[in-house]
């Protein structure tokens, strides 16, 4: 068994045992990969790090190693976009596991999540942090900002600039593997152990009771990995 140790605001670290996985893979694609994506968003969650998601354009590849991520549980989730139900903004959260939700934040960052989950419940995985492992130049290119290669992707909005992300690719199809933006995951198979630990804890920049670790603590990331964005706590806005 593989361990998992969690740890958040609040509470004492602790290791919770995991199913192992395997060395030896193969890879998920099409109606496999959105077979594997239609479970709940905090089982999907932990397993998507170490996944590659990657983008083709006219200028070259990129390709981000997911080393952070958050769940976030439709309407049973106070931290979801998809909380108070359906809206314009969020239509993309109901439809079928495999697509990827792009929002825009702060009146300047692009953001993307990952649709999991039964089609109709809004559950999603927000791609927090990751090391591009291909097409650093270009990468670097589209975040001149960037002070060293780790920092590329250290952060959500800072992913989806690397990697290109705009409002245009709300609603993409990640399951075929050979599309310009795809998922690359691996099914284990065989016995094996985790190559790397998780850590879980608060999510970031959530107030309220959905930034509550306790109840919700759907932030994961690998453990010790230098590209994990550094925690921060939801302020609660006054009206």
């Amino acid at each position: 068994m593989a361990r998992y140790r969690s740890s958040w605001l609040g509470a004492t670290s602790r290791t919770i045992r995991l199913s192992s996985v395997s060395n030896t893979s193969v890879p998920l694609s099409g109606s496999l990969l959105r077979q594997w994506l239609s479970r709940p968003a905090i089982e999907v969650a932990p397993d998507l790090l170490g996944c590659v998601i990657r983008r083709t354009s006219d200028d070259g590849p990129v390709a981000v190693r997911l080393t952070e991520v958050e769940a976030y549980m439709g309407s049973d989730d106070p931290g979801s976009h998809a909380y108070r139900g359906r809206t314009p903004r969020n239509e993309v959260m109901f439809g079928e596991a495999g697509h990827l939700y792009v929002y825009f934040t702060y009146g300047m960052h692009f953001c993307a999540n990952v649709v999991c989950g039964v089609e109709g419940t809004a559950t999603a995985v927000l791609l927090r942090a990751g090391e591009v492992i291909e097409g650093v130049e270009l990468a670097q290119a589209r975040r001149p900002a960037a002070r060293t290669p780790r920092d590329l992707a250290r952060g959500p909005a800072r992913l989806a600039s690397s990697l290109g992300l705009v409002r245009e690719h709300n609603g993409t199809d990640l399951t075929e593997r050979d599309g310009s933006l795809s998922l690359e995951v691996w099914q284990a198979t065989g016995n094996g152990q985790r190559p790397h630990e998780v850590a879980t804890g608060p999510r970031v920049g959530v107030a309220g009771p959905g930034g509550d670790g306790t109840h919700f603590p759907w932030r994961f990331w690998i453990e010790g990995d230098v590209t994990v964005s550094k925690y921060r706590a939801g302020v609660t806005r006054r009206r």
